[in-house]
């Protein structure tokens, strides 16, 4: 669920609240106008004191929730950071690293081309953008991972596949 509506799910919630809170303290004070006599000097039954803070509590508790609500609704959802980071830091880096391309087979030309042609991209769009499936081309990473042409970065529960320099 994305951070808008989780906040305005909590601002309804907060206004539900604060409703009940409102006829709850108005039945509440009606039972103790009927039932609470006064005390001699003028001051009024205790409960009266009582209702007021519990009333203050609540309100402030509704005040948060409204406030965490409205934080919600405008803080900015999370982007790929990760991707954005890994691409730059590859474009800063020197030309790649020269290699035979000759002795690759065409499945590997493809992702070797892939990955020039895009500096850095997740395992899983290589399988969508080739076209073939996951063994396979986790099995291509894994031979030219082991001739040092590429590099396998896990983040979370991807990898990112770059060429080495």
């Amino acid at each position: 669920m994305e951070n808008k509506h989780v906040g305005w799910l909590l601002i309804g919630i907060a206004i539900f609240v604060g409703i009940m809170l409102f006829l709850f303290s108005n039945s509440t004070k009606t039972v103790l106008d009927n039932s609470c006599p006064i005390i001699a000097e003028g001051h009024a039954c205790p409960a009266y004191t009582a209702l007021d803070n519990q009333m203050y509590f609540a309100l402030a508790v509704v005040g948060i929730l409204v406030l965490v609500g409205i934080f919600l609704i405008f803080s900015k959802p999370k982007e790929k950071i990760i991707e954005k980071t890994i691409i730059k830091k590859v474009e800063k880096k020197e030309k790649l690293k020269k290699f035979d391309m000759s002795t690759l087979k065409s499945e590997e030309k493809k992702i070797v081309n892939l990955l020039l042609e895009k500096k850095a991209m997740f395992q899983a769009d290589i399988v969508e953008i080739s076209g073939m499936n996951k063994v396979k081309v986790s099995r291509i990473l894994d031979k030219l991972e082991g001739n040092d042409i590429i590099e396998r970065k896990r983040r979370g529960m991807q990898n990112i596949v770059i060429l080495k320099q």
